[in-house]
């Protein structure tokens, strides 16, 4: 009976395929396995940024906050053109992830939270955010998100996007904007 229940429950519920396509703003929470820890450092901090840049410039994607921990990461992307999905691209991301965790990697299915309209607005959006980024200081790893070494944003062709901007949602918003616009 216990290994019935398990199988039924193996796989987090998932949205119909549509709510990850286009413009969705969706929240990703990806566990490593069994929650091991001690893979986190700069090294790695710099590879999932090449891979997440990889990802959002094949998926059309931008990547407003993100955050590692040392358990598992969190990271919200918002589509940008009706070719965006993000179920694919999520696919993609841990493809290329796994192999830079070794001998880690994550656990077999991320957890998500599918934007609502009205969780994606300026202020709901950038609360949404700054939940995000306020993991490590819930977790007591430092006082002040900003000082969170693993932490950022990130949008292909902008590598100076820095989420620690007094004026980042401002900047963010123009270039989403302009980014939607032109796809």
């Amino acid at each position: 009976m216990q290994t019935a229940l398990s199988e039924q429950y193996s796989h987090l519920p998932r949205l119909p395929v549509e709510y990850y396509r286009g413009r969705a703003f969706v929240h990703w929470t990806m566990t490593i396995e069994h929650r091991r820890t001690s893979w986190l450092n700069e090294a790695f901090h710099a590879r999932f940024r090449e891979i997440l840049l990889h990802t959002l410039a094949r998926h059309h994607l931008v990547c407003p906050v993100y955050c590692l921990m040392p358990d598992h990461l969190h990271m919200m992307w918002a589509g940008l053109c009706l070719a965006s999905d993000q179920r694919l691209a999520s696919r993609f991301f841990r493809t290329h992830l796994n192999p830079a965790l070794r001998p880690y990697r994550l656990q077999l299915q991320a957890f998500d939270h599918v934007l609502r309209l009205a969780e994606r607005g300026r202020e709901a959006f950038a609360a949404a955010s700054g939940y995000i980024l306020q993991n490590p200081v819930r977790a007591g790893l430092c006082e002040s998100w900003q000082h969170y070494p693993y932490s950022g944003a990130m949008a292909a062709g902008y590598p100076d996007l820095d989420v620690r901007q007094p004026d980042f949602w401002e900047i963010f918003w123009k270039l989403y904007n302009r980014l939607v616009t032109i796809r």
